[in-house]
């Protein structure tokens, strides 16, 4: 399992970067880091962007699930069964959300692996052939950080990207005169909860980020802006999708 998981991850990532950091110019190891990132979130698109729709989705069924909780309030097993018919309904999987994380955990690991070894061993025996072995790999990016220690100003960094990042996935709290009533109780958690996670999720990634090597917190940096980035980019051409049908739906009613 070890040797595969080397054979599939570890090695190709490792090769990468040690490519990149021969061909970029200026020999800086922050760049190839960077672009090995964009790599691996090109190679995660389809996971990530289904994540970002599901959770839309799950948030414009809101209402709907809202009803439906005010409707079988007093019938848990019929109130299961409506939801999951809602589910299936609007093609959404629940847990859908959860794939691009546990997609990303390996990459994660190996990415840690790599930069762990890479950026502090002159072992190269794993190059293939068509890799130059660059004999030894300079860990300074842009001349002021050690990407093989950790770094507090790439931590707080990265916290400010996973702020902006998960607060647009924020669910709002239902309007006051709806969380007194019984079913509206478990959105009204789930709001809070979210809220909660979007300075707990900062702050854990400036926690972590200080005390792992740079090039990870780097990685992560510019995975999370990258992430957020794709959410601003969808949700503007979803807003605009949205506008485009209301304003089709108008005009066929003015013409009937």
């Amino acid at each position: 399992m070890i040797a595969l998981y080397n054979t599939i991850l570890y090695e190709p990532l490792f090769n990468l970067l040690v490519w990149f950091y021969n061909v970029l110019p200026g020999g800086d190891v922050g760049f190839a880091i960077i672009v090995l990132t964009i790599i691996v979130k090109l190679i995660l698109f389809p996971f990530s962007l289904q994540s970002i729709k599901s959770q839309r989705v799950l948030q414009t069924l809101q209402p709907k699930m809202d009803e439906l909780k005010e409707k079988y309030k007093d019938r848990k097993e019929e109130m299961t069964k409506a939801m999951m018919e809602l589910y299936k309904q609007e093609k959404v999987n629940p847990f859908s959300s959860c794939l691009p994380l546990l997609v990303q955990f390996p990459f994660l690991i190996a990415v840690y692996q790599v930069f762990r070894r890479g950026l502090t061993s002159d072992n190269f025996d794993i190059l293939y052939p068509f890799v130059s072995n660059p004999g030894h790999i300079n860990s300074m990016f842009l001349g002021i950080i050690d990407l093989a220690n950790p770094s507090i100003y790439l931590a707080l960094l990265a916290g400010l990207a996973q702020f902006w990042q998960t607060k647009m996935m924020m669910a709002k709290r239902p309007p006051a005169e709806l969380r007194k009533k019984k079913g509206a109780k478990d959105e009204d958690m789930a709001a809070m909860m979210n809220k909660q996670m979007v300075y707990f999720m900062p702050l854990f990634t400036v926690f972590i980020g200080a005390t792992l090597p740079a090039g990870l917190t780097l990685y992560w940096l510019i995975t999370t802006f990258l992430m957020a980035l794709q959410q601003l980019y969808f949700f503007k051409k979803d807003k605009q999708d949205s506008s485009s049908d209301g304003n089709k739906q108008i005009i066929e009613g003015e013409s009937v």
